[in-house]
């Protein structure tokens, strides 16, 4: 307090009015117990003149008498009313008549003559010197300690100012009942204050607040005129335009007035009159003093019950307080020592005014809690209690009545209790509604949200704690109440089941502003702010910079928090778990990043104005990546970027998945730190049965966005971040970085390069890659483009996912498009060098991969698989898989890789004109296969080539399917005469032998020359016809196991046995000839010989092979001899000539 000075007595009228702090005092007893009433003066003096018509008992009061006998109960004007209002004991005391009076009912009336008595009775009590000698003899020993007080001049009533304002420091009962009595007279009349009138006299009449001459307005409405200038005051604080703006020094007046009267409701005479029957009603229990009524009062302000005209007052009290924390006598004694010990009032920059603020105070001692100083449990409660005040009601803030006025009207009027009014401005602010707030409104929530800092504690957001407490009940009621943590348990439990829909936009309200200020969340600003000091060099907690304002502090941190080792400074472990933690709740909601808010608003109202659902703003922005503006697609790719790394960072779709995580990825999910390891496990196990839609979506669309930048894809980014650079430069689409590196890899391996150009490293995670792109034709926009109206024509029921679409196209290969039939084809090409892409056979096949080809290399696994294709062993499902592969060889040699390399020489050599006909980019339907089977038959291809086509033979002749040609020219004969045998599937040879039976009965040319193909091929190999082959298995056995296969060598020995008398055939196996001598007859007669080779064919594996070669020797020996013959005559002829 400044102190007093008889050399500054103008400046002293004024301090009088403004000390710093009020503290408690006790009230004494209202009836009869109070101290001896002081003596009358011997000489009054009034302020102001009393009227003409003042009756004579006012005068009478205004004579000298004896002070000790007089008492204001024997006065004629106030008998009647004594009598009538006041208890009998009371009569003897005149305070205690004068305090009964006063406190009447305001709908009780007394005589004016007893007024205006009252008046000039407590008029001279406080201007009359002698007033002070019964202070000071009161108040003896407390004026004595009271250093300040004892300096006082005598006679000019600063005396009483001096130990009201030191009522905490007074221990003297009777000098505090003293001084509350005369503090209560003072305060039932605006013009006993000292100084008030000569300070706000003019305001008044400005104001129209009421009359200053005597006898005008009774004692009652006496209060009024302070209770106008007081609403005055904070209405002006809330407008722009102030047509009779109040002085300065009636302002502080004004404030010191509300703060003397701060301890006891009862010196605030308007609140008291309004709201006496609402204490009876709310408070009924509660003693007066040190602030209680008041509080009490405050937190019923918005029960139905209150009294509006009580509301009113409460309301503007508390908007005092806002202006002056002083006026709250328990928020300014509990929060003393802990203003002075944390310098909130030591800001040179800021006048003092504003040092008094409320907003000003919570802001300063937030700040040293949340940096972890000490502050008072007591202080700390106040702190909360005026924090939720604020929360509560809007209109206690100026800033938010003045900026915010026009939305209120527009879409918030009638919500102003319990803080709907200001979750409404909230709910416009985070742009819920079509409307938003101008930015001065929007800063004035912020500023709100901060002073109120609701962050700290949910109870403070009363709107927010009466809509959750269902949710808090039932999912956070692990948590102590008050704690942060709540917030955050709320926010983890967004969108779920627990969730109540009034909570959820409570909760997005707030969460939006404090997602703008990263101070505004307390458990992130405990672990981070060493953190954010260090390496985004940021201020106190309630400081701000415009070099780094607020929201740009979180952008830095997580910058760092997934930085590694090499790359600099990062985060500690604690601040890194908070920024991740955050980062998971602003994936729940859009407008909770605000970053992403404020780049993005066109973009999201260009693109994603119908994507309203939870989550689907941000993926309908990460799904026009492409198309958006360069600041919005910067900020979408870093968020992009970091998911990649964190995948928990997507809540939503961690929620979704979470029990494929609990079921398959537990492991890695409870890990601090994750490198891309959880969304790799989940691919991996995408069609498990545990898996739900909305998690393979999810999964799904993010693989779909990593495809349009390799960075989206973290390990991929890590593991080849080096190889792109240097061999694939200015290529940033994943999906032509992986075709780029590929390429590179096939190509050394090809070439048989010495060293590869790609890492080993990049090596392996470009398979986990490839192995993706696979399962989803999306996620292979070279081929998914090309293919788009033929999927929505022949595949439009079928999945994406499990390659089951790839494999829809692949089956429907003849139907395609020109440009998607080369797709196809060229992936199958891909797969069949590289069966570990075939995604489907790797699927189907997986178990029997482990059992029958765990050491085979990956790229032979289907040869594998072929090889152990007929074995009990095998699953039926594999083995159907296997044979559409085998289908899928055989119709081209380029789909073949081991046909293709063993035959190299062979193709161009016997089957140039197939290749010259065919046109580019198409296939080649099995010709060049039919071409080397025709080969095989004449015995003409090399050794490699004709193992190769061997294996096909006897593939083929087990199953029809196998041979393209057949099927395609002989699809109708196989309905009409073998449809038995092709519905059974037994793949045993069955419906080929159907056609060899039933060749007369073909009708079709192209099918009989396949059939005709076939037989001629079964001359070359018994191998080739497995009905033959079972049937003779025991005389091939017995008759000609030293014969080597192939060649025809075990038919030809088969034919010999069957004209041998002396050997003995199976019957079977003897019928089974004899057809097959048959066929071939005619065979030769349909069709004869095409060449000299064929024709040697033919004689070979004829029954008559003997005699045609003996017939042949003979001719061929009589021509020779015939030759001789024909020389010798020749030679004597020419002879004979030249001896002529």
């Amino acid at each position: 307090m400044a102190a007093y000075s008889r050399s500054q007595l103008p400046l002293l009228l004024l301090l009088s009015l403004c000390f710093c702090c009020i503290s408690s005092s006790v009230l004494g007893s209202k009836a009869a117990g109070g101290p001896a009433e002081p003596p009358k003066p011997s000489v009054l003096r009034a302020a102001d003149p009393p009227s003409r018509d003042a009756p004579a008992a006012a005068a009478a009061a205004s004579q000298p008498r004896r002070a000790i006998r007089w008492k204001l109960s024997e006065e004629e004007a106030c008998r009647e009313d004594l009598t009538r209002l006041c208890p009998k004991h009371t009569w003897t005391n005149s305070l205690a008549v004068l305090e009964c009076l006063q406190d009447r009912r305001e709908e009780t009336e007394i005589a004016p003559d007893c007024n205006h008595l009252l008046w000039n009775y407590k008029l001279n009590l406080t201007t009359d010197p002698k007033f002070e000698s019964v202070a000071m003899e009161v108040c003896k020993s407390t004026i004595a300690e009271i250093k300040e007080c004892n300096e006082e001049e005598r006679g000019r009533g600063y005396l009483l100012s001096c130990l009201v304002d030191h009522r905490s420091n007074i221990s003297e009962y009777q000098c505090i009942q003293y001084i509350t009595k005369m503090t209560s007279i003072i305060f039932s009349d605006y013009r006993l204050i000292c100084g008030f009138m000569d300070k706000c006299k003019e305001d008044i009449n400005n104001l129209r607040c009421g009359s200053i001459n005597v006898g005008h307005k009774d004692v009652h409405s006496q209060g009024e005129v302070i209770a106008c200038l007081e609403k005055a005051l904070v209405s002006q604080a809330e407008q722009q335009d102030h047509v009779h703006p109040i002085k300065e020094e009636c302002q502080k007046s004004i404030l010191r007035v509300a703060e003397l009267s701060s301890d006891d409701f009862h010196l605030d005479r308007h609140l008291y009159f309004s709201c006496r029957d609402d204490r009876e009603r709310f408070c009924q229990n509660v003693q007066a003093g040190e602030g209680k009524v008041y509080k009490c009062l405050f937190n019923h302000k918005f029960e139905e019950a209150m009294s509006e005209k009580c509301r009113d007052a409460l309301t503007t009290r508390q908007k005092l307080i806002s202006q002056d924390y002083r006026v709250s006598y328990s928020l300014a004694k509990a929060c003393k020592l802990d203003l002075r010990k944390q310098r909130c009032s030591l800001d040179t920059n800021l006048p003092r005014a504003r040092e008094a603020r409320l907003s000003y105070l919570l802001l300063c001692l937030e700040a040293a809690v949340h940096r972890g100083r000490p502050v008072s449990g007591e202080c700390q409660g106040e702190m909360l209690d005026y924090r939720r005040m604020l929360m509560e009601d809007f209109s206690l803030s100026p800033e938010i009545v003045l900026h915010c006025r026009s939305e209120i009207e527009a879409h918030c009027s009638g919500l102003h209790r319990k803080g709907r009014t200001l979750h409404c401005l909230m709910r416009i602010g985070r742009g819920d509604r079509s409307t938003t707030v101008d930015n001065v409104c929007q800063s004035a929530l912020q500023t709100l949200i901060q002073s109120a800092d609701p962050g700290a504690d949910y109870r403070i957001d009363r709107a927010l704690n009466e809509a959750c407490e269902s949710v808090i009940q039932t999912a956070c009621k692990h948590i102590r109440t008050g704690d942060p943590m709540i917030l955050s348990c709320l926010m983890e439990h967004l969108y779920t089941e627990k969730m109540v829909e009034d909570c959820e936009h409570r909760l997005l309200e707030l969460q939006y502003f404090i997602s703008r200020d990263w101070k505004l969340d307390p458990l992130l600003y405990k672990k981070c702010q060493g953190d954010a000091a260090r390496l985004c060099h940021t201020h106190g907690w309630n400081e701000t910079s415009e070099l780094m304002p607020p929201g740009a502090i979180f952008s830095c941190l997580y910058r760092h928090a997934y930085r590694t080792e090499e790359q600099g400074r990062r985060l500690s472990r604690d601040c890194k778990v908070e920024v991740q933690r955050i980062l998971h709740q602003r994936a729940l909601d859009v407008k909770l990043d605000p970053e992403l808010q404020k780049r993005c608003m066109t973009d999201l109202g260009k693109w994603c104005s119908e994507k309203t659902d939870t989550g689907q703003e941000l993926e309908c922005l990460q799904d026009h990546l492409e198309d958006l503006v360069s600041v919005c697609r910067d900020v979408v790719g870093n968020l992009t970027e970091l998911e990649s790394e964190d995948i928990q960072i997507d809540a939503l779709l961690i929620r979704a998945c979470e029990p494929v995580i609990q079921a398959f990825c537990h492991d890695v999910a409870d890990n601090q730190i994750d490198t891309g390891d959880l969304m790799e496990c989940l691919v991996q196990n995408k069609h498990q049965k545990e898996m739900n839609d909305k998690c393979s979506v999810g999964i799904t669309h993010f693989q779909l966005i990593q495809m349009r930048d390799f960075r989206f894809s973290y390990k991929f980014k890590i593991a080849c971040k080096e190889d792109v650079l240097r061999l694939c430069p200015n290529i940033k689409k994943k999906v032509d970085v992986v075709i780029c590196l590929s390429t590179t890899v096939r190509n050394d391996t090809l070439q048989d390069a010495r060293e590869q150009r790609v890492t080993l490293k990049c090596r392996k995670q470009l398979r986990v890659e490839e192995l993706e792109m696979s399962e989803d034709i999306r996620l292979d926009p070279e081929l998914y483009d090309p293919c788009k109206s033929d999927i929505s024509r022949l595949c439009p029921n079928v999945n994406f996912g499990n390659a089951q679409m790839i494999e829809c196209l692949k089956d429907q290969k003849k139907q395609l498009s020109q440009r998607c039939h080369q797709r196809i084809f060229r992936l199958q090409e891909v797969e069949m060098t590289d069966p570990e892409l075939d995604y489907q056979l790797m699927r189907v096949c997986k178990q029997m991969i482990k059992r029958f080809c765990t050491e085979a290399d990956a790229r032979n696994i289907l040869q594998c698989l072929k090889q152990n294709k007929n074995s009990e062993l095998m699953d039926p499902k594999c083995k159907q898989m296997i044979t559409k592969r085998q289908i899928t060889q055989n119709t081209d040699y380029r789909l073949n890789p081991v046909l293709r390399k063993a035959c190299r020489a062979d193709i161009p050599k016997f089957c140039q004109s197939i290749l010259n006909k065919a046109s580019e980019g198409s296939e080649l339907e099995g010709q060049v296969i039919a071409c080397l089977k025709l080969k095989y038959a004449d015995q003409r291809l090399s050794s490699d080539c004709e193992d190769q086509i061997r294996v096909i033979l006897q593939e083929s002749a087990l199953d029809y399917r196998l041979d393209p040609q057949l099927q395609m020219h002989c699809s109708d004969e196989i309905s009409r005469l073998c449809a038995e045998e092709a519905a059974a599937q037994e793949q045993t040879g069955q419906v080929e032998e159907c056609l060899k039976v039933n060749l007369l009965k073909i009708k079709q040319e192209t099918c009989k020359k396949e059939v005709l193909n076939m037989l001629k091929e079964s001359k070359a190999d018994i191998f080739v016809d497995p009905v033959l082959h079972t049937a003779c298995a025991l005389d091939i056995k017995h008759h000609c196991a030293a014969i080597t296969p192939g060649r025809g060598r075990q038919m030809s020995c088969l034919m010999e046995a069957l004209q041998d008398k002396r050997v003995r055939l199976q019957p079977e196996c003897k019928k089974r000839l004899q057809d097959r001598i048959d066929m071939w007859s005619y065979a030769a007669k349909v069709a004869p010989a095409e060449g000299f080779s064929d024709l040697a064919m033919q004689v070979m594996v004829s029954p008559s092979k003997n005699y045609i070669l003996f017939m042949t020797a003979l001719s061929v020996c009589i021509l020779f001899l015939v030759g001789l013959l024909c020389g010798r005559i020749t030679k004597q002829v020419t002879r004979e000539l030249k001896d002529r």
